[in-house]
């Protein structure tokens, strides 16, 4: 099984070192910047091999080419957006398969907040990677992409197993729930959930990872086919697709 460890970074962002323990691979996804995780490596007695971007952000990004400077590691991120992943030695899409030592991830093209955004499945492990596309009770903003891709992108994750962990890019819970609230005041799981995420950020906790089955319960980009959802935005007979973007229209003014 993969041993995943949170690594903070900048004033939100959240990389994750992945240690595949029967043969040493060890990778960083998404490296905003290079010093917390040499220092995380250092304290767990890890060498880096293998640097995984999910998309070309510089706070996803920052810390690629000083990792592989210091480490050696082999760089992988988007296909469709290699020209944008600083030091990349090979780009992944739909359909491909990233084996990381005994370990294999599928990866999934999930675009919108960037035209060349990845997810990476490690099934075995129930684990994904999900960048800026979903977020713990929320979504990235569509910076590079419409309304309909990324419904489709989310639509993608939302088919995996419940109990599948979502590793995301930034600590963005605690507003993203406040949001939710205005949307679904009477979502009992969603109200339950903030009482934990409320208890977690007092204390300077993360809110990561969450699960699938949970975010299908309380995300509202998720969730277009609510019934209160619906009608709080008086969309009642709407399509999922306007729905979405009318949720993520508020969000982006919230």
């Amino acid at each position: 099984m993969l041993k995943i460890l949170l690594v903070p970074c900048l004033t939100d962002n959240y990389a994750y070192l992945v240690h595949e323990p029967s043969t040493n691979a060890v990778a960083i996804v998404d490296p905003s910047e290079a010093a917390p995780v040499l220092a995380a490596l250092q304290t767990h007695g890890l060498k880096l091999t293998h640097i995984l971007n999910t998309h070309h952000h510089f706070d996803h990004t920052g810390g690629n080419l000083p990792l592989k400077e210091a480490t050696g590691a082999r760089i992988i991120g988007p296909k469709a957006d290699s020209d944008r992943i600083p030091g990349i030695d090979e780009g992944l899409g739909e359909g491909d398969t990233l084996t990381f030592g005994n370990a294999k991830a599928r990866v999934f093209d999930i675009p919108a907040h960037t035209k060349g955004h990845i997810a990476f499945w490690f099934e075995a492990d129930k684990a994904v990677f999900t960048g800026d596309t979903m977020f713990a009770i929320g979504c990235g903003r569509l910076f590079e992409g419409t309304p309909a891709q990324m419904w489709t992108s989310l639509s993608k994750l939302a088919a995996l197993p419940a109990d599948t962990r979502v590793y995301c890019g930034h600590e963005y819970t605690l507003s993203n729930g406040r949001f939710a609230l205005t949307l679904e005041p009477n979502n009992k799981a969603l109200q339950q959930r903030m009482v934990e995420v409320e208890r977690l950020r007092a204390a300077k906790d993360p809110t990561i990872p969450t699960t699938l089955g949970l975010e299908m319960q309380t995300n509202p980009f998720l969730r277009p086919a609510s019934a209160e959802l619906r009608s709080t935005l008086g969309l009642q007979n709407a399509d999922d697709v306007t729905v979405f973007a009318e949720i993520r229209r508020r969000k982006d003014v919230f």
